[in-house]
């Protein structure tokens, strides 16, 4: 096999919960060797867990996503395969180590000097009470590149509100903006996306940063505010406001060109929404031709040859009847179904998926999208794969979701030269663990 993109980079990463782990583990995927030093005195709230030991009633009433645990049981080691930790950490490393204490800041001190990237979403000033700041790190390594991503920057009057994507979209106006026209804000599901936003771009800007310092020799600070990053999201809404000075309002499925019909229809479904079973069929028709098409789609109905609806303008002016129409037509059909009859009619069109029949995407199984590995405690299981396919240097799950300092002697011995002894004191002073302590529930 070739040499892996980002091979020969070591990335120590400091991050929690979301945006920062996904970043690093793009990385990871593209062949960085990602380090994560743990604190097994120390709890991160949604980062292995929502708890680091969750009684069996809180798997119940929990999220899929917080506590789909195997078999609906917390098990031994949860933290070891909690579902949102192990879509994140495949391919890493971990080592336990107290940062709180000078013989763990020492020990951080010294994987800086021989690494090229620190990583961290903190909250903003986190980092700095422990005396870690972008001086400190340059003391150990003047080449190493420091990534900063917090939810509002580091500066300004939401520098130190704490946030989670669904706060950060809030605040910046998507989640007013992504919702129904009828409806309550507060009624939208949480969705995250300024998580995944800040982590392509945070994993760009290191192999940018990278790139650099090849040309140059010299490392930098680099941050990226969350949501400042999260407003490409709505970029047309900002782009109205500040030239024209008008405010956008929720449109729910409808085309932000103003390209009528475009909407979710309802198909034909085995179930309801409380099952989870309902199925509907997205349809974007973007121009008269492909109209043209959609009325053919559907047999020519005699409602839909109305000459109203012969341009955009007249659509748009009856975009609730012809929606209706559409409906009628679109809930007595599979969804597949639509999509391939009005596909071949030109018409832009896809079923819209619940999670857990993406599995049996076609398109998705032939873009190898989704890859087996085994978790140690959860069994083995289909996972999202990596997002780009290499054919000289292929990415794959070289390891899967690391577990709580499964890498201590590879870190302290091989990487930092500790002696047995060292390595004996260490853990002794409890910086050495392979579960949290006791006391963190």
């Amino acid at each position: 096999m070739s040499r892996k993109p980002l091979e020969g980079i070591r990335v120590i990463d400091l991050c929690v919960v979301w945006a920062g782990p996904f970043a690093t583990m793009l990385l990871a995927d593209l062949g960085a060797e990602v380090i994560k030093p743990e604190n097994p005195h120390v709890w991160q709230p949604m980062t292995r867990g929502a708890m680091a030991r969750p009684p069996q009633a809180y798997l119940m009433l929990a999220p899929a996503w917080g506590g789909g645990y195997p078999n609906n049981v917390p098990g031994e080691r949860p933290w070891n395969y909690c579902p949102t930790f192990v879509s994140l950490y495949r391919n890493k490393k971990s080592f336990t180590v107290d940062l709180r204490t000078p013989e763990g800041k020492d020990v951080l001190r010294r994987l800086v000097a021989i690494s090229d990237v620190v990583y961290e979403n903190n909250a903003t000033g986190t980092l700095e009470k422990l005396g870690i700041t972008y001086d400190w790190l340059r003391e150990a390594n003047e080449r190493i590149i420091f990534v900063r991503v917090p939810a509002y920057g580091s500066s300004g009057p939401y520098a130190e509100a704490r946030a989670l994507g669904i706060h950060l979209e809030a605040v910046m106006g998507h989640t007013l903006l992504r919702g129904y026209e009828d409806a309550d804000p507060s009624s939208n599901t949480a969705i995250y996306s300024g998580d995944y936003l800040a982590g392509a771009q945070g994993a760009f800007a290191v192999m940018a940063a990278l790139w650099h310092r090849e040309k140059t020799g010299e490392g930098q600070l680099i941050e990226i505010a969350q949501a400042e990053n999260a407003a490409a999201m709505f970029t047309q809404a900002i782009m109205e406001y500040t030239m024209n000075g008008r405010l956008l309002t929720p449109i729910g499925n409808r085309d932000i060109f103003g390209r009528y019909p475009c909407n979710v229809y309802p198909a034909k479904s085995p179930g309801t929404a409380e099952t989870c079973d309902d199925r509907w069929v997205a349809i974007s028709v973007e121009n008269d031709e492909q109209w043209q098409g959609l009325v053919e789609a559907m047999g020519n109905p005699e409602w839909a040859r109305d000459p109203r609806f012969a341009t955009n303008e007249g659509r748009a002016a009856h975009a609730a009847e012809i929606d209706a129409r559409i409906a009628e037509f679109t809930r007595e059909r599979d969804d597949y179904e639509l999509m391939h009859l009005l596909q071949a009619h030109g018409v832009p069109a896809a079923p819209v998926l619940e999670a857990s029949r993406m599995f049996d995407d076609p398109h998705l199984r032939a873009r190898n999208f989704f890859r087996t590995q085994t978790v140690e405690g959860a069994g083995t299981h289909e996972y999202v794969g990596p997002l780009w396919q290499f054919p000289e240097t292929p990415v794959e799950f070289y390891q899967p979701p690391v577990t709580l300092g499964e890498h201590n002697e590879y870190v302290y011995k091989q990487l930092l030269g500790f002696s047995d002894e060292e390595y004996a004191r260490f853990e002794a002073l409890g910086h050495i663990a392979r579960d949290f302590d006791p006391s963190i529930p």
